[in-house]
């Protein structure tokens, strides 16, 4: 079986000089292909060069975590990154885009507008070179929902991907209207996750993707809590390599075969982000 993890900060491992490592892993795994979403400008580069040395695919933008210690000119260097690699096969996505209503700074003045511009600043700039958009949700949707329906325009759609999804039934249906699929993860492998496994089992099979998020939002099997921590317990370390146990997850919610959820999610990650089809051969 084949899988692709839609959403893996790869450079996340350079500091270990763990890349290599990690990427042999998640292959040996049968995880063939990874997308390695930015997050600020200084590591625009950083993920566009790790996507060629692997064999994966990329995405620029600036996370609303960012935010707060970007530069004045971080939009008209992303503009400026854009232009000169819009043609990179490699560069699937304008992402990780959004909004964070999560983070208590992030939701006060001025970072809850300056995030909010940011933000509509880089769909419109998705829009100009026609790229899909990778988001970041988090206690965000219905705000992140009003941007994407303003900047489309009546009857406007987009593609690309919701990533981490945990929201609300209607708030996932209304993603699915403009266009986007929903990325599931670790956070599905959490038996107190009711929501989200329920959303995992009974939205359309066309509108799910699969991700690690790695090395964020670990599965149940690498998680400890913070008194293991303090007890000296290490957080287990989350990887591509994750994403085949996570898919058994996902298949087991939804009483299906494993091959068929590789086959769909597969699809469905090119149905969102056209690029990788090509990649993928």
């Amino acid at each position: 079986m084949r899988w692709i993890d839609t959403h893996c900060h790869l450079d996340a491992f350079e500091a270990d000089q763990q890349v290599d490592a990690v990427c042999l892993a998640a292959r040996q795994a049968g995880v063939v292909h990874c997308v390695i979403p930015a997050v600020e400008v200084a590591n625009l580069h950083v993920v566009r060069d790790l996507a060629h040395h692997q064999n994966y695919s990329y995405c620029l933008g600036i996370h609303p975590l960012y935010v707060p210690t970007a530069q004045d000119n971080v939009l008209a260097v992303l503009a400026q990154e854009l232009q000169a690699h819009h043609a990179d096969p490699r560069l699937v996505a304008v992402g990780e885009i959004g909004l964070d209503y999560f983070v208590p700074q992030l939701t006060q003045s001025p970072w809850r507008e300056k995030q909010e511009a940011i933000y509509r600043a880089q769909l419109k700039l998705a829009r100009q070179y026609g790229l899909p958009v990778v988001l970041h949700v988090r206690r965000s949707a219905d705000r992140l929902l009003k941007h994407l329906r303003e900047v489309a325009g009546p009857g406007g759609r987009w593609q690309g991907i919701a990533h981490a999804f945990n929201g609300s039934e209607v708030q996932a249906q209304e993603f699915i209207k403009l266009g986007f699929k929903l990325g599931f993860g670790g956070a599905v492998t959490f038996e107190r996750a009711h929501q989200l496994r329920r959303l995992a089992q009974t939205l359309p099979l066309d509108a799910l993707v699969l991700e690690t998020d790695a090395p964020d939002i670990p599965p149940h099997w690498l998680y400890t809590t913070a008194a293991q921590r303090e007890a000296g317990t290490p957080q287990g370390r989350n990887t591509p390599a994750e994403l085949p146990r996570i898919a058994h997850t996902v298949a087991q919610l939804r009483g299906m075969a494993l091959e068929d959820l590789a086959q769909a999610s597969t699809h469905n990650a090119c149905k969102a982000l056209p690029r990788l089809a090509a990649l993928l051969v």
